[in-house]
């Protein structure tokens, strides 16, 4: 949170307001929050989510509720701009006069498990990007407040959404007010986040993508694995299985290339060849958020995200 911190003081952004939350989470950061003081930040003591909201979404509304200017940015703690990233953004926001706009920052820590072995999440975003579910993050997405007021009541009408991002992105996407955007030096967006805490978001997010279907979790894990291993089945099993051991191998590196050549600032040549590790860990994740979803045991930052379907 430092770091993220220290990078949005540095913003050459004028009208900057900057509030950080601690939502009573296990992360303790507000003693950390409270070093930032001086410097301009307001920090918001946090409280229990009212029945019927999950902890993130309640965390958003009350950033939101605090916030007076014509945008609201909200940035994970694991996302690192540059000074000029924020007037940029604005700036693309109002010639394309966008109601939203999700930027995909960029990985500079190269040789960590955390970079060379992430899950795919923004891949299968990417992939299966479609009017009703647009691709988007959530490590920097930018909204007009008084459009979110209006057409969400901040985050009241989508309390219960595990992604609600994805949901308000989808609404103006259909209108054509939204936006995509992909982190480049010049924007300066990237982001550093530990492997335990890719996969806690992967498991949180993973089962509800897949409309909490069993059959469907089951499904795209067994396709995954198929994936990644028939390279190696295709050698061992079938008569000149070499050739096509090779180009089905090529076939899923490539497209993963051009997947990371816009998340990674280096390596992408390199990184390709990693995609049936990549893909056989994603195939677990599958299941294994599928496991803990019917079992009641996904939390986000210490509290259960299920209790709702417990409730309900």
């Amino acid at each position: 949170m430092t770091r993220c911190l220290e990078a949005v003081l540095s913003s050459t952004y004028p009208k900057l307001e900057i509030i950080v939350l601690d939502d009573e989470s296990v992360d303790n950061t507000s003693n950390l929050i409270r070093a930032f003081a001086h410097d301009g930040v307001r920090f918001i003591a946090g409280s229990t989510p009212p029945s019927g909201w999950l902890g993130k979404n309640f965390a958003l509304q009350s950033l939101a509720a605090q916030a007076s200017g014509t945008y609201v940015l909200f940035l994970d703690v694991d996302t690192i701009i540059s000074p000029y990233s924020i007037s940029q953004m604005v700036a693309y926001a109002e010639a394309e006069q966008s109601s939203m706009i999700s930027v995909l920052p960029q990985r500079s820590d190269l040789w960590r498990a955390s970079v060379l072995l992430a899950p795919l999440r923004y891949y299968w975003h990417i992939v299966f990007h479609r009017t009703s579910r647009p691709v988007v993050t959530s490590n920097a997405w930018m909204v007009r407040r008084k459009k979110l007021l209006a057409d969400f009541e901040g985050f009241k009408t989508i309390r219960t959404d595990v992604e609600p991002e994805v949901t308000i992105a989808a609404h103006y996407y259909a209108g054509g007010d939204y936006k995509f955007l992909t982190s480049t030096h010049l924007l300066g967006v990237t982001y550093e986040k530990k492997m335990s805490s890719q996969i806690e978001t992967a498991i949180r997010l993973r089962y509800p993508s897949l409309s909490r279907s069993i059959v469907r979790s089951i499904g795209a894990s067994l396709l995954k694995s198929t994936a990644a291993l028939s390279p190696l089945l295709a050698l061992c099993y079938l008569p000149s299985g070499v050739l096509l051991a090779v180009v089905l191998y090529a076939l899923g590196s490539m497209s993963y290339l051009m997947y990371l050549q816009f998340v990674w600032k280096k390596g992408a040549l390199l990184g390709m060849w990693l995609w049936p590790l990549v893909l056989l860990g994603d195939a677990w994740l599958t299941l294994v958020s599928m496991i803990r979803y019917e079992t009641h045991t996904v939390t986000w930052k210490g509290r259960s995200i299920t209790s709702l379907d417990q409730q309900g």
